[in-house]
């Protein structure tokens, strides 16, 4: 009895507005996903997530009638962003997670605030550019991530006889192709596109032509059941993404040259997307 008593006392939900009001702190998992959110050179946590979640806290403050609200910055990988929420080391994660059926089985997903297609990045001298070059070949994914299952079910459905090779990082599965230990590596394309911006030889890698996915939405990632949570972080971002500072934020991310990195993306904004923050 006592054992039992121990485990639903360290299972018991988190009521993560309660938590907030008493510490004045809002817990946000960021991650090394450029433009999305990433330390730049000063070590300070930025991004295209990070902005919006900054407003996201100050609305939230608002809403909630408190004094102060602070934000406390926590690092993520894709393969413990939803134990880092279960277990209350983060309240939202504020990167880059696809929405998807199977992730919304483990998490609660805030309004999306961009849209991706999955590609893949091939060196430009093996030619590579659609699925069906791919056949026979290996291609790297990052564990944690929905591209893992994207891949394989591609796999299975185009008889492609792919070898996956999942890796622990984004990093390193983009070193894999950069090695040539993997001819590809599948991610989502701004993702890709920041990698292959940011590497030594940008001109050495492609991206595929023909894409693994059709648009998926991304969102900020919250605890399964802390509902009350997840409906005032919705409010809030009602409020941001119909704000005339959503174009100057996607401005700076997208069109501007990214802090630290020296690169510009040259990203418009997808029709999707435009669609979504004028009627979130």
């Amino acid at each position: 009895m006592a054992l039992s008593g121990v485990t639903a006392q360290a299972t018991a939900p988190i009521d993560t507005l309660e938590r907030i009001e008493k510490t004045a702190t809002l817990r946000v998992g960021y991650g090394d996903t450029a433009p999305f959110s990433y330390l730049d050179n000063q070590g300070q946590v930025v991004g295209y997530s990070i902005d919006i979640c900054r407003r996201l806290a100050e609305q939230l403050k608002v809403n909630l009638g408190l004094s102060s609200l602070e934000i406390a910055y926590v690092p993520r990988t894709p393969s413990n962003r939803v134990q880092l929420l279960n277990h209350g080391d983060i309240d939202i994660e504020c990167n880059a997670s696809t929405n998807t059926v199977e992730r919304r089985r483990s998490a609660l997903f805030a309004l999306s605030h961009y849209f991706v297609n999955v590609r893949y990045v091939a060196l430009r001298e093996s030619g590579f550019k659609t699925l069906e070059d791919l056949a026979g070949q290996s291609v790297s994914v990052a564990r944690g991530t929905v591209n893992v299952g994207q891949v394989n079910q591609v796999n299975r459905e185009q008889r492609l006889h792919l070898s996956v090779v999942p890796v622990d990082t984004l990093q390193e599965a983009f070193d894999l192709v950069t090695d040539g230990r993997v001819a590809a590596f599948a991610m989502d394309d701004i993702l890709l596109s920041a990698m292959i911006a940011e590497s030594d030889s940008p001109d050495a890698y492609v991206l595929s032509t023909e894409p693994l996915t059709e648009s998926q939405p991304l969102g900020f990632m919250m605890r399964l059941g802390d509902d009350a949570f997840a409906e005032q972080v919705n409010k809030a971002l009602h409020t941001i993404y119909t704000s005339p500072d959503m174009e100057s934020i996607y401005d700076r991310w997208f069109h501007q040259p990214l802090p630290g990195k020296g690169i510009t993306l040259n990203v418009p904004m997808s029709e999707a997307l435009a669609d979504q923050l004028s009627n979130p």
